[in-house]
């Protein structure tokens, strides 16, 4: 019998204590107090820019890969190595991860000017909080950048790729003498064209890298059809002298070194 007592007594005082609670809340501002505490939060101010500052770096790290494949001289790099591993014959060796490692540390070394002047003119004040600015922090860092992909589409001369880009954009291309690159390019059509003229400079050197070496095939498989050895593969034959032929005139620091030498010599590298 006192159980049920009990229960009634205690529904009783929840009762009374929920009628009296609209006077214990009367003149509280919820607004007010967010705004209060958002006083004490480092970094909140006047906003969501704390937050909205972390959406922006995860954007970044985000795309950080695609930046750093398509803005930079990486492309050049993977598929110069790639079709010199190919020339070689030796399938999977180099492994792929030694081919793309290779291909960043010597983006790292061609492009550590620009990264550098990156770092100095746009990512490095605001980082320290010289520059409040993200757009200007954006357009200092921007300017290196477009300037080592201007330079590399003019060393290679494929700027028709800029004005076939500018054209399918709607871009009045009839006078290419009076189109500016920094008025009448932007980031969306330097971008592609820069991938583009990429991509024809590593086949145009990868054709080069090919010709000693096919060469040797030839010769090759001429020798062994004139010996009436058919059935023995001409690569399995060719590949030792190919190998002996590479590490005598020192191969990879000759295309390493060709590579750098054609990245940086456009933006007065050493």
């Amino acid at each position: 019998m006192m159980l049920p007592a009990m229960l009634a007594q205690a529904a009783v005082d929840l009762a009374n204590s929920t009628a009296n609670a609209p006077s214990s809340l009367e003149g509280l501002n919820p607004i007010g107090v967010l705004e209060d505490a958002s006083k004490n939060v480092p970094g909140f101010e006047g906003g969501l820019s704390s937050a909205l500052n972390i959406i922006v770096l995860l954007t970044v790290l985000t795309v950080a890969p695609a930046i750093l494949i398509l803005c930079t001289s990486f492309t050049r790099m993977v598929v110069v190595l790639g079709l010199l591993r190919q020339a070689l014959g030796t399938q999977t060796l180099p492994p792929s991860q030694v081919i793309v490692g290779l291909s960043v540390l010597l983006t790292a070394v061609a492009m550590g000017g620009t990264f550098e002047r990156m770092w100095n003119e746009g990512l490095g004040p605001y980082a320290r909080g010289e520059q409040k600015d993200q757009l200007a922090a954006w357009e200092g860092a921007k300017r290196p950048l477009r300037e080592f992909m201007i330079a590399q589409i003019e060393a290679t001369g494929n700027t028709p790729t800029v004005l076939m880009m500018l054209e399918h954009r709607g871009v009045d291309t009839s006078e290419p003498e009076k189109l500016s690159w920094e008025k009448d390019v932007d980031m969306l059509s330097l971008v592609p064209s820069f991938v583009l003229s990429e991509l024809k400079t590593a086949f145009l050197i990868g054709f080069r890298i090919y010709l000693p070496f096919l060469v040797i095939d030839m010769v090759i498989a001429s020798l062994l059809v004139s010996m009436g050895m058919m059935m023995l593969p001409p690569v399995l034959v060719s590949l030792p002298f190919k190998l002996l032929l590479f590490v005598l005139v020192d191969g990879w620091t000759l295309v390493a070194g060709g590579l750098l030498t054609g990245v940086m010599a456009p933006i007065g590298g050493p």
